[in-house]
């Protein structure tokens, strides 16, 4: 009676092993976790412009993705979808958002109020998840400025011409009076010359 007890004991042994190893590899092989790669956490827009928010994450399972903005102005909630799924964009956002596979959002024709912090959460199947932030500067073309600077432009390039053309006229009067001058010279140089034989 005692042998095949050993023998069960032996067998439940190598099954509990069995058991703990094939559990062991379950649990390695399910929740590994999820990774956020952020290549460029700081970008400078103008008004206007398109931008990318560039991410890249990787996961075992199925991920969802939120992407979520915060200003001084308050924060607002941009998209969410599940990978392979649906995807939920904000009334704000409708028509300025596009989404892709590997979690990134473009966002078309930025304004300033889009200046601020952009935060993506990418929560795995299995509950872990992972925070990414991007800080996005938004500047105004001040177009006022460049309109002085032409009209100033203009003015200095009018104003040089005029006074072009007044040294021009000034070099050509001065021409004129100077040959007036020389035939009235030469002229009455002759007259003495006449005048000087007539009394000779």
């Amino acid at each position: 009676l005692m042998r095949p007890l050993q023998g069960c004991r032996g067998r439940g042994v190598v099954v509990g092993t069995v058991t703990l190893c094939l559990a062991a590899g379950w649990a390695l092989q399910t929740p590994g976790g999820v990774s956020l790669v952020v290549p460029q956490p700081n970008i400078n827009a103008t008004v206007a412009q398109n931008i990318l928010l560039s991410v890249e994450y990787s996961c075992r399972g199925a991920a969802t993705i939120e992407w979520k903005h915060v200003s001084s102005w308050g924060t607002t909630q941009i998209a969410e979808w599940k990978s392979g799924n649906y995807v939920n964009i904000s009334t704000v956002y409708k028509g300025r958002v596009t989404t892709f596979e590997n979690g990134s959002i473009q966002l078309l024709n930025v304004g300033m109020r889009d200046a601020g912090y952009y935060f993506i959460t990418v929560t795995e199947e299995y509950g872990t998840n992972t925070y990414g932030t991007i800080i996005v500067n938004v500047y105004e073309i001040i177009y006022e400025d460049l309109h002085f600077v032409a009209v100033v432009f203009a003015f200095l390039a009018a104003v040089s011409a005029i006074l072009i053309c007044f040294m021009w006229l000034c070099n050509k009067s001065l021409h004129l009076c100077q040959k007036k001058a020389t035939r009235k010279l030469t002229a009455s140089t002759t007259e003495e010359i006449e005048l000087e034989t007539i009394e000779c």
